[in-house]
């Protein structure tokens, strides 16, 4: 992986999992909290027709399970990991399935496209970094060029 890019997916995904992390301890300390914090929650009418009554468990998905999957991928990508591309990729679209799901349950939020532009950022950089885009005519021409060395 070309450095650049290795660092911009690090930056990415450990912003990306801090965020998580602090917006899944939100979600779940409001859930948890016997006075109601109404910054620390959306109004839990936003739930109705959802599989949960409050945002305990989406909070603690929300902060295991994204920010998690964030935070491991970027410390295999600081570290050059082995496994940095396919853990970056589980993140990125572990984020965009947290989006398309969260969209289909909840009304829609600005925070939404942020995070859904993020998460194809971070799934679009993977792929010019493994390489996807490069020309195959300038691929050849570098081969051609290497052996006449």
């Amino acid at each position: 992986m070309v450095p650049w890019t290795r660092i911009t997916l690090g930056v990415l995904t450990a912003v990306g999992g801090v965020t998580a992390l602090a917006g899944g301890a939100t979600l779940v300390w409001g859930s948890l909290s016997v006075s109601r914090v109404d910054w620390a929650t959306p109004p839990e009418t936003m739930l109705v027709g959802s599989p949960f009554s409050s945002y305990l468990v989406p909070g603690l998905l929300l902060a295991l399970v994204i920010g998690g999957t964030q935070i491991t991928a970027a410390a295999m990508l600081l570290r050059r990991a082995r496994g940095a591309a396919l853990a970056t990729a589980v993140a990125g679209y572990g984020l965009l399935i947290w989006i398309f799901v969260q969209m289909i349950v909840i009304p829609f939020s600005p925070l939404q496209a942020i995070y859904f532009a993020w998460g194809a950022a971070e799934v679009g950089l993977l792929l010019v970094a493994l390489g996807l885009f490069r020309r195959p005519a300038a691929d050849a021409r570098e081969r051609w060029a290497a052996a006449r060395r």
